[in-house]
């Protein structure tokens, strides 16, 4: 389904501020998979997504998603094949528009200037209720009146609305309160589940890393320096990732936010 092959990415170059973002990276992900990533800030993580999504071109390497190579296509081209929710709540959503008007626009149907049918209505109301949080009675409410959690939940409704080619989700409830976090990754795991969808998720909680989907990548300056998957994953614990990780770079993992979590 995706297949990277040997991507680098230099920010600044010859600058007081050059940065090698991503060395030879190469990936690749069958239909399906559901790969977590986790890694220090400044491992690349996002930097590979933005790669992915085309924020930026590659300076090296290919892209290619379901058999298309996508290396140089622009990102809003890329955007009608790959899903993506960000940290960020606020981000994925057009605030002053209604619930409605945003299911609309991610479902191709128009939004402020197209009519949406009764059809698209119950489709709407049926996709809304099934995040349990009575959104679908207030389809006509503005969206910035939503709590964090509930604009992320209509954020991840939104990508797969269409089902994506690739779902990426790049700390998706980090900044949402625990209850709120849990109700969101619970749907996640039914929608991805549900479209069968090819997923990359990053992570800061190691343990969610190893629980969730079918596969786990840990990252270090701009490289995936562990990839394990199958039997070899289900059988590894917080401690023996750690293990892991400094094995391979060696250097233990000095990220507080993840050992905590963790």
């Amino acid at each position: 389904m995706l297949t990277i092959s040997n991507i680098s990415k230099t920010f600044n170059p010859g600058t007081v501020n050059e940065k090698q973002a991503l060395t030879g990276l190469s990936l690749h992900l069958e239909r399906g998979d559901f790969v977590t990533i986790i890694g220090s800030n400044g491992a690349g993580k996002s930097t590979l997504f933005n790669a992915i999504s085309g924020s930026f071109l590659t300076d090296s390497g290919s892209i290619l998603l379901a058999g298309r190579d996508i290396t140089f296509q622009p990102e809003y081209r890329r955007a009608k094949r790959i899903g993506r929710l960000f940290q960020d709540p606020l981000r994925g959503t057009a605030p002053g528009m209604t619930i409605e008007e945003n299911l609309a626009l991610a479902a191709g149907s128009g939004g402020w200037f197209s009519r949406v049918s009764r059809a698209e209505k119950t489709r709407f109301r049926d996709r809304l209720a099934l995040l349990d949080m009575g959104l679908e009675d207030r389809m006509r409410q503005p969206v910035g009146l939503l709590s964090g959690g509930q604009r992320q939940a209509l954020t991840l409704l939104m990508a797969t609305m269409v089902p994506p080619k690739l779902l990426l989700l790049d700390e998706h409830t980090a900044a949402l309160d625990p209850g709120a976090a849990e109700k969101v990754l619970g749907l996640t795991r039914d929608i991805v589940a549900e479209h069968k969808l090819t997923t990359m998720m990053i992570t800061h909680n190691m343990q969610q890393a190893l629980s969730l989907g079918n596969r786990t990548l840990m990252m270090d300056s701009g490289r995936i320096v562990l990839d394990v998957s199958g039997e070899e994953r289900s059988g590894l614990t917080v401690s023996g990732l750690l293990e892991r990780f400094k094995a391979g770079v060696g250097k233990g993992l000095d990220n507080d936010r993840i050992l905590l979590s963790g």
